[in-house]
């Protein structure tokens, strides 16, 4: 179903302890914009303190998990720095189910994320230099879990890149043609673990993501809004919201 105004962009629901949040915005794209952010936002907060949820499935409608910032309607830097960092510190499992297309700010939700499932037709761009911007504030989650050389092709090209290849990065945890069946026995050991051993299991896993955070963040928001300021990002998504390519382009 197509949001309008007055209809949550994510949708939650939850079931034997996994709650599931849809991105429910199929019109733009499930685009992150303010409203989508803040929602999402405001969905992981609620499952951290719900003592009936054992972890959380963030996962969309439509063919794009998500296309990345709503240039429209964009986040402020600061407030999605928050969400992404509120996807890592919750003590609880997140796991992302993709079965589409993921691109630029997308891509840093599924890097939050603690477990990563995607069907194997899904795919996968880092289209910010396209635009005239940098993969920023998505780093934050996402170099340290990539394998260096496969970030610096794809952060630099913008090229599409498939389910397999996103594995073997570091991307995701898992590509299957079901990915329910894949995610089945993750979620079944979540259940049956202890909340308290996830929380500090969690904690050990995620202290480098956590240190990143700590000393880059305001270093690559303020990068990133430079960036989005700049001459050629106004050139870039001028063309991109009129389909043309850009100037630079040879």
């Amino acid at each position: 179903m197509t949001s309008t105004g007055t209809e949550p962009v994510v949708k939650a629901a939850t079931e034997r302890g996994i709650a599931t949040l849809t991105l429910d915005s199929p019109a733009n794209r499930n685009a992150l914009s303010a409203r989508l952010v803040g929602e999402l936002a405001d969905a992981v907060a609620e499952c951290g303190k719900d003592p009936a949820v054992r972890a959380v499935v963030l996962t969309h409608t439509g063919g794009t998990f998500s296309a990345g910032a709503d240039l429209k309607e964009p986040p402020n830097p600061y407030t999605f720095v928050a969400l992404l960092r509120r996807i890592v510190e919750l003590p609880k499992p997140v796991v992302a189910r993709v079965t589409g297309r993921v691109r630029a700010g997308g891509l840093g939700l599924v890097g939050a994320c603690d477990v990563a499932a995607a069907s194997a037709g899904s795919d996968f761009a880092f289209t910010e230099v396209r635009i005239g911007v940098a993969p920023a504030v998505i780093s934050l989650p996402l170099l340290p879990r990539l394998e260096p050389r496969a970030a610096a092709r794809y952060y630099l090209s913008g090229e599409r890149f498939g389910a397999a290849q996103a594995a073997m990065m570091g991307l995701l945890t898992a590509v299957a043609e079901d990915v329910d069946e894949a995610l089945a026995p993750v979620l079944d050991g979540f259940r049956r673990a202890s909340p308290q051993a996830l929380d500090a299991t969690k904690q050990l896993l995620t202290a480098r993501v956590r240190e990143t955070f700590d000393r880059d963040a305001e270093d690559l928001v303020q990068r990133s809004a430079s960036l989005f300021a700049s001459a050629e990002a106004r050139e870039g998504m001028t063309a991109f919201l009129e389909r043309r390519d850009p100037a630079w382009v040879l």
